[in-house]
Parts: structure tokens; sequence; C-alpha cells
């Protein structure tokens, strides 16, 4: 009898956690429904926004200390890292659709429907994750060549490539635990997933790279180590029966109609992705002509852009998730105004920063942390200057994005994204190269006018009411 109690009390403890559990993210999908709409995007975006700040910095903590060990080790990742990033862009297509379309059937209420779909993703995901990274690793040594490195360049460029991309499985995995999360509202837990992830990739950098002498090698294996650990966490959490959504592989069937909504949403998203990725690999080519300085100088001021743009991005994703379940939901109209609100504080807040950041002082001093060469210093915090001015584009351009992306409309973004960089950008290089003799500058000048122009584009299609004709569950 003292057994059976046990038993049962333990049955009881079990059942009123999965309820607890399950209760919290029917309030969060009664929140994004029928709740303030400032409340709810507050509530989502600040973690994304943290979560994007966690990510950006694991590769500031790479650049800080690269820049410790010299230029060219420096010059070598900022080469190298859009080819990792375009392999990766193509499979967050995958990613992108399973949150699209979770967030769409959970807006519905349809869970068992969701639960399915993430089974669906996650198995898809992980097969392009675990293929890429074999197939990158034995071409790097051809890529990094063609890509016009040579001497130490290109063995640091080589060494670092190979290794950080095995990262991509680990990777995918931390990005499908977000994606699952985020599309029930669940935006804090993957935010904390990144804290771990990031404070032990903090303390193995300088343990592998200066303390080991390791070097770039150091750096890739930190990064690598940094997601391997993490991404077993959420692959144990993403097996938890008590969450309303969880993985159970050993009962997938797959479904044609899901794999092809996977395929109709994420393929726009895998394609804009991985060319524009495509694309700012050719860019480095053209900064790279122009000296190891202007490539450092151009890495630096990229990240640093990448954190004045995070109030913009989490709140893009915020539209997203509350777009996603507000259309499943057939409630339009609260759709739009959330993404009217959200549109206005990311343009305020990045106007106000922007001002800040674009005086010569404040970037010279900021871009400072990651090099002690004057040169290196002294392009980087132009760049930066001429970002931080025009930055409150990325507030328009990120919010509609997410927009589209809600409705289920990636081919949308898909277009603009290609648009930007394979048109817009490389027409303004052009012109500012060989009619107007900006020298580097022109690469300055190439990124802010391509953002401002894609997102007036974006603003133009979202006039029309495009969005509105809901396409992923169809």
């Amino acid at each position: 009898m003292p057994e059976k109690k046990l038993s049962m009390r333990s049955l009881v403890s079990f059942d009123m956690k999965k309820a607890n559990d399950v209760l919290q993210k029917t309030e969060n999908r009664e929140q994004i429904l029928n709740g303030s709409l400032i409340s709810t995007i507050l509530m989502l975006a600040i973690p994304v926004m943290a979560n994007s700040f966690l990510q950006t910095m694991y590769n500031l903590t790479d650049t800080y200390w690269l820049g410790k060990l010299g230029t060219e080790e420096l010059a070598a990742i900022n080469l190298v890292t859009p080819v990792q990033n375009m392999v990766i862009n193509f499979g967050s297509g995958i990613t992108v659709a399973g949150s699209v379309l979770i967030s769409q059937y959970v807006g519905a209420k349809q869970d068992e429907d969701a639960r399915s779909m993430a089974n669906h993703i996650f198995v898809c995901a992980m097969s392009f994750a675990v293929f890429c990274a074999a197939g990158c690793a034995i071409a790097t040594p051809a890529i990094v060549k063609w890509l016009g490195a040579t001497g130490e360049t290109f063995l640091y460029g080589k060494v670092y490539l190979q290794l950080v991309i095995l990262d991509m499985p680990f990777l995918y995995m931390i990005n499908m635990y977000a994606a699952i999360n985020q599309a029930q509202g669940d935006t804090l837990r993957p935010m904390l997933m990144n804290v771990f992830g990031i404070t032990l990739n903090m303390v193995l950098d300088p343990l592998f790279m200066v303390a080991f002498r390791w070097g770039v090698a150091g750096a890739a294996l930190a990064t690598v180590t940094a997601k391997a650990v993490p991404a077993t966490v959420a692959f144990i959490l993403l097996h938890n029966r008590k969450r309303l959504l969880y993985l159970e592989l050993s009962r997938l069937k797959f479904e044609k109609e899901k794999l092809k909504s996977i395929l109709v949403v994420g393929l726009p998203s895998a394609i804009g992705g991985s060319t524009t990725q495509l694309g700012f690999l050719l860019m480095s080519k053209s900064v790279f002509k122009y000296g190891t300085q202007a490539m450092a100088a151009y890495g630096i001021g990229n990240k640093v852009n990448g954190l004045i743009t995070l109030p913009s991005n989490g709140i893009g994703s915020a539209v997203a998730i509350i777009v996603g379940q507000n259309v499943g939901a057939n409630q339009w109209n609260r759709a739009r105004d959330g993404y009217l609100l959200s549109r206005r504080i990311s343009v305020v807040f990045l106007l106000v920063g922007g001002m800040i950041l674009s005086r010569a002082p404040v970037a010279t001093a900021v871009v400072s942390i990651f090099s002690e060469d004057a040169a290196v210093i002294k392009m980087a915090a132009d760049f930066l200057s001429i970002m931080a001015f025009w930055c409150f584009a990325n507030g328009v351009y990120n919010s509609t994005i997410g927009l589209f992306q809600g409705s289920g409309h990636t081919a949308v973004n898909m277009a603009v994204d290609i648009a930007r960089l394979w048109v817009f950008r490389f027409a303004t290089l052009y012109v500012c190269e060989e009619f107007l003799h900006m020298g580097v500058r022109s690469i300055w000048y190439s990124v802010v006018v391509s953002n401002g122009i894609a997102a007036v584009v974006l603003y133009l299609v979202y006039r029309t009411g495009y969005w509105k004709h809901s396409i992923s569950k169809e």
C-alpha cells in the first residue's frame, strides 16, 4: 500500500507539472490573440532581443580576441564568415517555415497538427545540417582559394572555416528549440539557452586562443563547443512530454501535405537567405581588394551594426509570432495593428540610438575595442557612423519582414532580400566606384543605400494588402 500511495502521489505531481506547463502556453496564446498589444510586443521582443544580443556576442567575442592576435587573423575570419552564413541561412529557411506553420496551427488551436509539424521540421532541418557540414568541410580549401586569400590569410581562413562549419548540427538543434518555443509565444527559454552558450563561449575563447595558444583554431573550437553543450540540453528538453509541443520521432509519420507546406514556406526563405549570403561573399571579395585592413574594418563595422539593429530584429521576430497566431485565428485587423505598433516603436528607437552612435567620437571609441590598428579603427569608425545614421530604415525593414513571414508570404521576403543585395547594393557600389571614385567608402554607402531602398519596397508591397492572402496552410 505505501508503494501504491507513493506512485499515485508521483503521478499526480507529474500531471500537475504538465498541466501548469500547458497552462503557461495557453496563457501565452491568449495574450497574443486577445491581450494588450504593447504588452505582447514587449513580452515577445525583449527576450528575442536579448537572445539576438547573445548570438551576436558569439562573433564579437571572437572578434575581440582575434583583434589581439593580429589583423591577418581578423581579416581571414571576416573573409570566410559569409560562406558559413550562406549555408546556415539556406537551412534556416526550414526552421523559419517551422516557426510560421507551428504558430498558425497554435493560433488556430490545432495542437496535434502543431506537434506533428514540429517533428517534421526537426527531421528535415537536422538531415540538412549534417549533410552540409560534411560537404563544406571537404570543400573549404577550394572555397577559400576562390575568395582570393593567399599566404597566412588563406591558412587562417581554411583552418577556421573547416572547424567552425562543424557546429551546424548543434546550431540547428538550438534553432529548432527556439522556433518551437517562439511559435508558442515563449521567447524566454531560448534566451536562457543562449545565455548558457555565450557564457561558455566567453570562457573558452581566451582559454583556447590565448592560454592554449591555438589562435584561429581555438576561436573555432570555442564556438563549436559553446554550441554543442546547449544543443545537447535542447535535444533533451525537446523530448519533454510535459510541454504543449514536444518531439516524438518514433511515432513520426511523414505527411505529404505537411512536407509540401514546409517546402512552400521554407524554400523561399532558404533561397533568399543563401542567395543574400552569396552576395555578401562577393561583397567580401570587393572589400578584400582594398586590403586586409579594410576587410578587418568591414567586419568590425558590420558586427557592431548588428548590435545597433538588435531591437528591430527582436521586434521583427515578435511581429512574425503575433501575425502568425492571429492569422491562424483569422484576426486580420489585430495582426495589422500589431505590425503597425511594432514598426513605430522600432523606428523611433533606432532613430534615437543611431543619432548617438553616428557621432565620430562615439563610433571611434566603440570600434577601438576590437582593434589596435589605427588604420582599421579609422575606417571602421567611418563605416559605423554612416550605418548608424541611417539605421532607422531597418525598423521598417525588419518589422515588415516579420509581417510577411508571419502571414506565410516568405516569397516576398525572398524577392526583396535578393534584390537588396544583387540589384540595389551592387548597383550602388558600381556607381560609387566607377563614377564617383569614392574608394573604400563606396562599400559603406552601398550598404546603407541598398537597405533604405529595400525598406521602401517592402513598405509599398505592404500597402497593396497582399499580405492578407494567407498561403501557408493552403
